[in-house]
């Protein structure tokens, strides 16, 4: 899947049924060396006057996406952060 066919869909928390945005302006954290996409860093849209307000983003880590639909990704968020830390908690010991 390309990323451009990402854009446009709106991200939803199973948990709480939560929009947490559009995917439309995203950034991707991934590993250089092997091209997997570690998390996804949503911008927050607060409003009209988003230019005066600080830039706020949510993580969205790529283990947490259950389903990429026509229209929405459903993800796990609630569920996904514990094993993300552990995750990262294994690089950084491997790469010591």
């Amino acid at each position: 899947m390309r990323l451009s066919e990402l854009s446009g869909k709106e991200v939803i928390n199973l948990g709480d049924g939560a929009r947490l945005g559009i995917i439309d302006e995203c950034e991707l954290n991934f590993d250089y060396k092997s091209g997997r996409i570690h998390t996804i860093l949503l911008p927050k849209r607060n409003g009209l006057f988003n230019f005066f307000s600080d830039s706020k983003t949510t993580t969205i880590p790529w283990q947490a996406i259950k389903r990429i639909g026509d229209e929405v990704i459903i993800v796990d968020i609630n569920n996904a952060y514990d094993r993300y830390s552990n995750l990262n908690r294994e690089r950084q010991e491997n790469t010591y």
